[in-house]
């Protein structure tokens, strides 16, 4: 237990749960935003009443995640002025920037048009209430450009130099797109559009599973997996693009996440492991089970490779990126998520095109429902053990290569850190015990087809909602 006594190492385990806890909500929101930009889209162009079904009872979802979201995520960048007030000192002149650029630009722009997008409803015309959705998911997704940006810089810092223990900056244009930026702003922005498709199609399979507005939820289903036909596999290639830029920049995490210890010379093969059990002690795999010439047909597509591939023996074990063993089977857990998704994405796709989907058929496809509830949760997974990867795998530096973690952390009392990191710790489980209920009960009790269609005044103008959902006709404070 001597990690209680660590201030360095409490401070790491309280950024992680935060970090950890929030990245769960905006995964979401950043995706889900899209999803509503598309269906309001929809509705205004077919008029189809069942759009504007989805985008009422979706937001819903939104919103819960967006509250907690924004409650969680100011005390993750609290930390940076308490817990990490030398790393805030030695690069606050470019990293605050960014962060600053991220709330004034960013979360400004989704939190000042979220009221509009949620309430503005028979109050704003229709076209100025889809431009408030269409501004909220912006937001949202420019959010991930500037966290990005600034983690990207991170990993591979450029545009600059330190003098006297500071970074000042000489080109922000290339400190905001470093070498890793484009790469890594793409694999999160994926990330979360990909894990908030197969949220809205695991929800909408438990609905059709259950026999529940099967017709109204087949149409989530398939809008989910008209878009999944392109992002899943691209997100596949995107990552690949990712490990690329790990292996020309950040050759210690490359070596951690293949657990390869011996140096791998330019022209020649090198097996990829699927299984190892590391030792950090014996610095070798006990176990391996190995793909022959497998590391180079990922890295380069070919058998040999091109450039050296340095192993962990190269650096001293100070320098090596801890815990080498989470960091290999995190990256694995990630991969085998993204190649699951194609799986079941090409599945459904045979079973859409064999007329499987329609809203006769839908409803005997349990095992294909089932697999789209078991997949629900797994793109959070993939996110948090992506994240894993990128963070731990950086260490022992937060500026990779020119400022260490231990050198960033502020002297602060073991003490008083364990007893925020214990607050933390039931806080975030309070809200985590909230979120599912409020969650579950937005999700039991389903879409509300009696609210007001906007331009609708009378029964046969309704496209397509069945006669027993006709809107309810009462202004909408009595509805409410």
């Amino acid at each position: 237990m001597d990690f209680l006594s660590d201030t360095v190492m409490l401070s790491r385990m309280q950024f992680a749960l935060t970090s950890i806890f929030h990245m769960l909500w905006p995964v979401l929101t950043t995706g889900m935003g899209i999803y509503l930009v598309v269906v309001e889209g929809l509705w205004l162009k077919t008029r189809d009443s069942d759009y504007y079904y989805h985008a009422r009872f979706w937001s819903k979802l939104y919103v819960l995640n967006f509250g907690i979201g924004v409650a969680s995520g100011l005390p993750m960048e609290f930390q940076f002025g308490t817990n990490w007030a030398p790393f805030s000192i030695a690069v606050g002149d470019f990293f605050g920037s960014i962060l600053g650029f991220e709330a004034s630009m960013a979360f400004m722009l989704e939190a000042g048009f979220l009221g509009i997008m949620l309430f503005g409803w028979n109050r704003v015309p229709p076209v100025m209430h889809y431009i408030a959705t269409i501004m909220v998911a912006f937001g949202a997704n420019l959010s991930t450009f500037w966290i990005l940006s600034a983690n990207s810089w991170m990993q591979t810092p450029v545009g600059g130099e330190f003098v006297d223990g500071k970074f000042i900056v000489r080109d922000y244009f290339q400190a905001i797109f470093n070498p890793s930026m484009a790469a890594s702003v793409s694999h999160m922005f994926f990330a979360t559009l990909e894990t908030s498709l197969f949220v809205i199609g695991g929800i909408s399979a438990w609905y059709i599973l259950n026999k529940r507005h099967q017709e109204f939820f087949s149409k989530s289903l398939k809008i989910v997996l008209a878009a999944t036909i392109a992002i899943a596999p691209l997100q596949i290639a995107i990552g690949h693009i990712s490990a690329e830029q790990v292996y020309h920049n950040q050759p210690s995490k490359l070596a951690a996440i293949e657990a390869r210890w011996e140096n791998v010379n330019a022209g020649e093969s090198a097996p990829w492991s699927l299984l190892a059990l590391p030792s950090k002690e014996a610095e070798k795999n006990i176990f391996e089970l190995n793909i022959p010439h497998g590391l180079g047909y990922i890295l380069e597509f070919k058998d040999k490779l091109s450039e050296p591939l340095l192993g962990l023996k190269e650096w001293k074990p100070e320098d090596r990126p801890p815990a080498i063993g989470l960091i290999f089977y995190s990256f694995r857990i990630m991969s085998g998520i993204g190649f699951f998704f194609v799986g079941l994405m090409l599945l459904s796709v045979i079973q859409w095109l064999r007329g499987k989907l329609s809203p006769e058929n839908i409803t005997q496809q349990s095992l294909l429902m089932l697999g789209w509830i078991f997949a629900a949760p797994l793109g959070y997974i993939a996110v948090e053990a992506g994240w894993i990867v990128r963070e731990v795998g950086r260490q022992p530096w937060t500026v990779y290569g020119l400022i260490r973690t231990t050198d960033a952390a502020s002297s602060l009392p073991a003490s008083d850190v364990l007893g925020s990191l214990s607050v933390f710790a039931v806080v975030y489980t309070i809200l985590f015990i909230c979120a599912l209920y409020f969650g579950s009960r937005i999700i039991t009790k389903g879409p509300n087809f009696n609210l007001t269609v906007p331009g609708v005044e009378k029964e046969e103008d309704l496209d397509t909602t069945p006669a027993e959902f006709i809107p309810d006709k009462r202004p909408v404070e009595a509805q409410q």
